[in-house]
């Protein structure tokens, strides 16, 4: 693969799978600056892996996979940090994010509040299974099995059904 080859598909995946990126982004990062940092280690680790691409699987299924990779490494590295620094990350005038991201409404936000409080693989699934993957792709992605995902999804559902009683009393 030539640079420029490498730099046009890198070009195209961003463009189109922005907003997966953005998603995982969201689930695992709480305020704008872990946000910035969390999507430039993804987004640098996409660039990485444009050459190792194989087309075993869809990009939409690549893509995800690098970005729950990256976002629950940096998880556990940003726990690490933020036991040893605190810091006031609250005073960032401009972003990238806050720029592309779009409004949301107060559904999409209860909605992703509840999945970061959700672990790491099965918060992984809730994001997956909003993007209608199937079991299968969920398994490959995640690296459980299927029969895992369809247990992990099946408590995920219960979980957001009693909360959605708890908090508004459907």
């Amino acid at each position: 693969m030539t640079e420029k080859e490498h730099k046009h598909i890198f070009e195209i995946w961003l463009k189109q799978y922005k907003g997966v990126i953005f998603k995982v982004v969201r689930a695992y990062a709480f305020n704008i600056m872990d946000q910035e940092d969390l999507f430039q280690e993804i987004v640098i680790q996409v660039w990485h892996s444009v050459p190792a691409f194989r087309q075993e699987s869809a990009v939409t299924t690549w893509i995800y996979r690098i970005a729950l990779n990256i976002a629950i490494k940096w998880v556990r590295k940003e726990r690490k940090h933020n036991q040893t620094q605190t810091l006031d990350q609250t005073n960032i005038s401009e972003s990238v994010l806050l720029e592309s991201n779009p409004k949301t409404d107060d559904r999409l936000d209860w909605l992703y509040e509840q999945i970061s409080r959700l672990d790491a693989i099965d918060r992984s699934l809730a994001l997956l299974l909003l993007d209608d993957f199937s079991y299968k792709e969920m398994a490959g992605i995640v690296g459980i099995t299927e029969s895992n995902v369809g247990v992990r999804i099946n408590r995920i559902k219960k979980q957001l059904i009693t909360k959605v009683k708890n908090d508004y009393g459907l």
